[in-house]
Protein backbone atom coordinates (compact mmCIF):
# COMPACT_ATOMS: atom_id res chain seq x y z
CA UNK A 1 0.00 0.00 0.00
CA UNK A 2 3.14 2.32 0.69
CA UNK A 3 4.11 1.38 -2.61
CA UNK A 4 1.01 2.38 -4.54
CA UNK A 5 0.38 5.46 -2.32
CA UNK A 6 4.16 6.86 -3.27
CA UNK A 7 3.29 6.09 -7.08
CA UNK A 8 0.52 8.16 -6.57
CA UNK A 9 2.35 10.34 -5.30
CA UNK A 10 4.17 10.97 -7.90
CA UNK A 11 2.03 10.89 -10.81
CA UNK A 12 0.51 13.91 -9.16
CA UNK A 13 3.66 15.61 -8.44
CA UNK A 14 4.23 15.04 -11.84
CA UNK A 15 0.93 16.41 -13.65
CA UNK A 16 1.71 19.60 -11.02
CA UNK A 17 4.76 20.35 -12.38
CA UNK A 18 3.36 20.01 -16.12
CA UNK A 19 0.17 22.28 -15.09
CA UNK A 20 3.21 25.23 -13.42
CA UNK A 21 5.65 25.32 -16.54
CA UNK A 22 2.99 25.52 -18.75
CA UNK A 23 3.33 22.75 -21.04
CA UNK A 24 -0.20 22.20 -20.86
CA UNK A 25 -1.98 23.94 -24.12
CA UNK A 26 -5.18 25.00 -26.25
CA UNK A 27 -3.27 24.49 -29.41
CA UNK A 28 -0.62 22.11 -28.64
CA UNK A 29 -0.09 18.46 -26.55
CA UNK A 30 0.85 18.44 -23.45
CA UNK A 31 4.35 16.72 -23.87
CA UNK A 32 5.66 16.10 -27.06
CA UNK A 33 6.55 12.91 -27.80
CA UNK A 34 9.26 13.35 -30.25
CA UNK A 35 12.08 14.72 -30.10
CA UNK A 36 12.63 18.98 -31.32
CA UNK A 37 14.22 18.89 -34.63
CA UNK A 38 15.58 21.08 -37.05
CA UNK A 39 14.83 19.35 -40.39
CA UNK A 40 12.59 21.06 -43.05
CA UNK A 41 12.37 18.69 -45.68
CA UNK A 42 8.84 18.43 -45.10
CA UNK A 43 7.70 22.74 -45.08
CA UNK A 44 7.88 24.85 -48.23
CA UNK A 45 7.75 28.34 -48.62
CA UNK A 46 4.11 29.89 -48.53
CA UNK A 47 4.10 31.46 -51.41
CA UNK A 48 5.55 29.20 -53.17
CA UNK A 49 2.72 26.90 -52.83
CA UNK A 50 0.25 30.12 -52.73
CA UNK A 51 1.73 33.10 -55.01
CA UNK A 52 -1.12 35.12 -54.10
CA UNK A 53 -0.78 34.84 -50.41
CA UNK A 54 0.61 38.76 -49.26
CA UNK A 55 2.98 38.39 -46.14
CA UNK A 56 3.14 40.85 -43.11
CA UNK A 57 5.33 38.79 -41.13
CA UNK A 58 4.79 40.86 -37.76
CA UNK A 59 7.21 39.12 -35.65
CA UNK A 60 10.13 39.66 -38.39
CA UNK A 61 9.49 43.45 -37.54
CA UNK A 62 8.79 45.70 -34.43
CA UNK A 63 5.20 46.07 -34.79
CA UNK A 64 4.11 43.25 -32.20
CA UNK A 65 3.04 42.45 -28.35
CA UNK A 66 7.18 42.57 -27.76
CA UNK A 67 7.83 45.44 -29.64
CA UNK A 68 11.10 43.85 -31.23
CA UNK A 69 12.02 41.43 -33.84
CA UNK A 70 11.31 37.69 -32.37
CA UNK A 71 14.61 35.47 -32.67
CA UNK A 72 14.50 32.50 -34.92
CA UNK A 73 12.90 35.03 -37.88
CA UNK A 74 15.89 35.92 -39.76
CA UNK A 75 13.49 36.59 -43.16
CA UNK A 76 10.22 38.21 -43.59
CA UNK A 77 8.81 34.59 -45.07
CA UNK A 78 6.24 32.19 -43.84
CA UNK A 79 6.47 28.18 -43.72
CA UNK A 80 4.24 25.78 -43.83
CA UNK A 81 4.26 21.93 -44.41
CA UNK A 82 3.73 20.56 -47.51
CA UNK A 83 0.33 19.56 -46.47
CA UNK A 84 -1.06 22.83 -44.82
CA UNK A 85 0.45 25.13 -47.68
CA UNK A 86 -1.42 22.52 -50.28
CA UNK A 87 -4.81 23.14 -48.45
CA UNK A 88 -3.94 26.84 -47.84
CA UNK A 89 -4.12 26.87 -51.55
CA UNK A 90 -7.10 25.54 -51.65
CA UNK A 91 -9.21 28.05 -49.68
CA UNK A 92 -6.94 30.84 -51.69
CA UNK A 93 -8.37 30.10 -54.68
CA UNK A 94 -11.67 30.02 -52.84
CA UNK A 95 -11.58 33.39 -51.08
CA UNK A 96 -10.34 34.98 -54.59
CA UNK A 97 -13.36 34.24 -56.19
CA UNK A 98 -15.10 36.22 -53.52
CA UNK A 99 -12.53 39.36 -54.23
CA UNK A 100 -10.16 38.63 -51.21
CA UNK A 101 -6.53 37.27 -50.87
CA UNK A 102 -5.15 35.62 -48.02
CA UNK A 103 -2.80 38.21 -45.95
CA UNK A 104 -0.41 35.91 -43.47
CA UNK A 105 0.89 37.16 -40.11
CA UNK A 106 2.48 34.23 -39.22
CA UNK A 107 2.87 30.69 -40.01
CA UNK A 108 5.53 28.40 -39.14
CA UNK A 109 6.80 29.66 -35.66
CA UNK A 110 10.52 28.35 -34.62
CA UNK A 111 10.94 27.04 -30.47
CA UNK A 112 13.32 29.66 -29.92
CA UNK A 113 10.84 32.43 -30.78
CA UNK A 114 8.49 30.80 -28.37
CA UNK A 115 11.13 30.83 -25.76
CA UNK A 116 11.46 34.60 -26.51
CA UNK A 117 8.21 34.89 -25.97
CA UNK A 118 8.34 33.32 -22.50
CA UNK A 119 11.33 35.66 -21.44
CA UNK A 120 9.40 38.65 -22.47
CA UNK A 121 6.55 37.45 -20.79
CA UNK A 122 8.17 36.99 -17.45
CA UNK A 123 9.64 40.71 -17.49
CA UNK A 124 7.05 42.67 -15.64
CA UNK A 125 8.54 46.16 -17.15
CA UNK A 126 8.75 45.05 -20.40
CA UNK A 127 5.13 47.42 -21.40
CA UNK A 128 6.24 49.38 -24.27
CA UNK A 129 3.07 47.78 -26.53
CA UNK A 130 0.82 47.53 -23.82
CA UNK A 131 -1.64 50.07 -25.19
CA UNK A 132 -1.28 48.59 -28.69
CA UNK A 133 -2.04 44.69 -27.89
CA UNK A 134 -3.47 44.34 -24.17
CA UNK A 135 -4.80 47.44 -22.44
CA UNK A 136 -6.97 45.66 -20.76
CA UNK A 137 -4.79 43.25 -18.88
CA UNK A 138 -1.87 43.54 -16.29
CA UNK A 139 1.07 41.57 -17.82
CA UNK A 140 0.96 39.40 -14.72
CA UNK A 141 -1.89 37.33 -15.68
CA UNK A 142 -0.29 36.72 -19.38
CA UNK A 143 0.57 32.90 -18.10
CA UNK A 144 -2.38 32.70 -15.59
CA UNK A 145 -4.62 33.74 -18.22
CA UNK A 146 -2.91 31.26 -21.29
CA UNK A 147 -1.97 33.75 -23.74
CA UNK A 148 1.62 32.89 -23.24
CA UNK A 149 2.75 29.01 -23.14
CA UNK A 150 6.03 27.50 -23.06
CA UNK A 151 5.10 25.55 -26.95
CA UNK A 152 2.78 27.10 -29.47
CA UNK A 153 0.90 24.66 -32.09
CA UNK A 154 2.97 26.97 -34.36
CA UNK A 155 6.05 25.36 -33.90
CA UNK A 156 4.49 21.96 -35.58
CA UNK A 157 4.57 23.77 -38.82
CA UNK A 158 0.88 23.42 -39.80
CA UNK A 159 -0.63 26.43 -38.27
CA UNK A 160 -0.73 30.08 -39.41
CA UNK A 161 -2.08 33.37 -38.22
CA UNK A 162 -4.26 35.44 -41.24
CA UNK A 163 -6.80 37.89 -42.19
CA UNK A 164 -8.42 38.67 -45.43
CA UNK A 165 -7.43 41.52 -48.32
CA UNK A 166 -10.05 42.76 -49.95
CA UNK A 167 -9.28 43.23 -53.75
CA UNK A 168 -11.66 45.75 -54.42
CA UNK A 169 -10.74 48.69 -51.62
CA UNK A 170 -7.21 47.37 -51.46
CA UNK A 171 -7.75 47.40 -47.87
CA UNK A 172 -7.74 44.60 -45.27
CA UNK A 173 -11.11 42.98 -44.35
CA UNK A 174 -12.19 44.81 -41.19
CA UNK A 175 -12.09 42.37 -38.75
CA UNK A 176 -12.98 44.28 -35.53
CA UNK A 177 -9.70 44.22 -33.96
CA UNK A 178 -6.14 43.47 -34.35
CA UNK A 179 -4.05 40.92 -34.64
CA UNK A 180 -2.66 39.60 -31.72
CA UNK A 181 -5.22 41.42 -29.62
CA UNK A 182 -4.75 39.67 -26.23
CA UNK A 183 -8.61 39.90 -24.98
CA UNK A 184 -12.03 38.07 -24.81
CA UNK A 185 -12.94 40.74 -28.13
CA UNK A 186 -10.24 38.09 -30.27
CA UNK A 187 -12.62 35.31 -29.63
CA UNK A 188 -14.71 33.85 -32.37
CA UNK A 189 -17.46 34.36 -30.70
CA UNK A 190 -17.29 37.50 -29.60
CA UNK A 191 -20.92 38.85 -30.74
CA UNK A 192 -22.32 35.90 -32.36
CA UNK A 193 -22.13 32.36 -32.71
CA UNK A 194 -19.42 31.11 -35.14
CA UNK A 195 -21.75 28.21 -35.30
CA UNK A 196 -24.74 29.35 -37.46
CA UNK A 197 -22.77 32.26 -38.11
CA UNK A 198 -25.59 34.80 -36.43
CA UNK A 199 -24.46 38.10 -35.21
CA UNK A 200 -26.11 38.56 -31.13
CA UNK A 201 -23.75 42.11 -30.39
CA UNK A 202 -23.45 40.27 -27.04
CA UNK A 203 -20.17 41.84 -25.71
CA UNK A 204 -20.60 40.52 -21.74
CA UNK A 205 -17.06 39.03 -22.17
CA UNK A 206 -15.40 42.40 -22.74
CA UNK A 207 -14.35 43.90 -19.84
CA UNK A 208 -14.56 47.60 -20.93
CA UNK A 209 -17.64 47.43 -22.84
CA UNK A 210 -15.46 46.91 -26.50
CA UNK A 211 -17.90 45.14 -29.27
CA UNK A 212 -17.81 44.95 -32.78
CA UNK A 213 -20.47 45.68 -35.28
CA UNK A 214 -22.58 42.92 -38.07
CA UNK A 215 -20.34 43.45 -40.75
CA UNK A 216 -17.10 42.78 -39.10
CA UNK A 217 -18.58 40.01 -37.41
CA UNK A 218 -19.53 38.93 -40.70
CA UNK A 219 -15.99 39.10 -41.97
CA UNK A 220 -14.54 36.95 -39.11
CA UNK A 221 -17.28 34.21 -40.72
CA UNK A 222 -16.16 34.55 -43.84
CA UNK A 223 -12.49 33.60 -43.10
CA UNK A 224 -13.70 31.08 -40.62
CA UNK A 225 -16.02 29.31 -43.00
CA UNK A 226 -13.13 29.28 -46.04
CA UNK A 227 -10.72 28.00 -43.95
CA UNK A 228 -12.85 24.79 -41.85
CA UNK A 229 -14.47 24.47 -45.96
CA UNK A 230 -10.53 23.29 -46.72
CA UNK A 231 -9.69 21.49 -43.89
CA UNK A 232 -8.36 23.76 -41.03
CA UNK A 233 -9.51 23.99 -37.48
CA UNK A 234 -10.46 27.24 -35.61
CA UNK A 235 -9.27 28.18 -31.87
CA UNK A 236 -11.74 29.12 -29.96
CA UNK A 237 -9.37 32.40 -28.82
CA UNK A 238 -8.14 33.69 -31.60
CA UNK A 239 -10.36 34.74 -34.96
CA UNK A 240 -6.93 34.73 -36.76
CA UNK A 241 -5.83 31.21 -36.17
CA UNK A 242 -6.63 27.76 -38.13
CA UNK A 243 -4.35 24.73 -37.48
CA UNK A 244 -4.74 21.80 -40.28
CA UNK A 245 -7.22 18.98 -39.06
CA UNK A 246 -4.76 16.37 -40.30
CA UNK A 247 -1.73 17.93 -39.54
CA UNK A 248 1.42 15.44 -40.86
CA UNK A 249 3.63 16.52 -37.19
CA UNK A 250 1.40 16.94 -34.07
CA UNK A 251 3.97 15.65 -31.67
CA UNK A 252 6.66 17.20 -33.26
CA UNK A 253 8.13 20.12 -32.25
CA UNK A 254 10.64 21.81 -34.90
CA UNK A 255 13.43 24.19 -33.81
CA UNK A 256 15.28 25.39 -37.52
CA UNK A 257 14.98 29.15 -38.15
CA UNK A 258 12.11 31.45 -40.42
CA UNK A 259 14.20 31.89 -43.79
CA UNK A 260 13.64 31.17 -46.82
CA UNK A 261 13.29 27.55 -48.30
CA UNK A 262 15.53 26.88 -51.34
CA UNK A 263 15.19 23.20 -53.29
CA UNK A 264 16.59 22.22 -56.70
CA UNK A 265 13.67 20.43 -58.45
CA UNK A 266 15.40 17.24 -57.88
CA UNK A 267 15.53 17.84 -54.25
CA UNK A 268 11.63 17.60 -53.84
CA UNK A 269 10.81 15.02 -51.39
Amino acid sequence: MRKIALIITNVVVAIATLAITGCYSRESNPVATVAPTDDNSQFVTLTDAVPDAILEIRYYGTYNFVGQRIDGYDEPTALLTRQAAQALKAVSDDVRSQGYRLKIYDAYRPQKAVDHFVRWAADLTATEMKSYFYPDLDKSVLFEQEYIYERSGHTRGSTVDLTLFDMRTEKELDMGGTFDWFGPESHPDFCGNPETGQYTGDNHKSPTGRTITAEQFANRMTLRRAMLAHGFKALDTEWWHFTLADEPFPDTYFTFPVRQIVRQENDER
